[in-house]
């Protein structure tokens, strides 16, 4: 085989292997394509840009598929150190619209719609609990 037949044949592999990485970039899946129907309400995130970042968030659901709700966290973002809760609520219950950080992220009375939190902790140590209040 000639040089230059073996460098088009190279060249077409390293096209090809870039194609299907470029595709697999741009079909990854995402909360858009999750069932549940997720919709972010209110969020928290505190200015303390050199210790811990706290992220609390207050997203409806319109079906509780509980393994949806645990990658919907997975998906929200994170820092090392840093501490991140998504409090999951059915669509057209009483919601929290101010959140504050600490141990009580929202008003109390708001705790019996809650149906599911997600924590991620600062050493990523991932928490799902179903009926957190109950």
């Amino acid at each position: 085989m000639n040089k230059k037949v073996l460098s088009y044949l190279i060249a077409a592999a390293v096209l090809i292997l870039t194609f299907f990485i470029v595709k697999d970039t741009f079909n990854q899946p995402g909360v858009a394509d999750m069932k549940a129907g997720f919709t972010e309400i209110v969020k928290y995130r505190n200015a303390n840009n050199t210790g811990p970042v706290q992220r609390i968030y207050v997203v409806t659901v319109k079906d509780s598929i509980w393994k949806e709700l645990e990658d919907y966290g997975n998906l929200m973002p994170h820092t090392k150190y840093g501490n991140t809760k998504v409090y999951f609520f059915m669509e057209n219950t009483a919601l929290p619209k101010a959140l504050q950080p600490g141990e009580v992220n929202f008003d109390p009375q708001f705790n019996q719609s809650c149906i599911a939190l997600y924590e991620k902790s600062a050493m990523s140590q991932v928490a799902f609990n179903q009926h957190p209040f109950q």
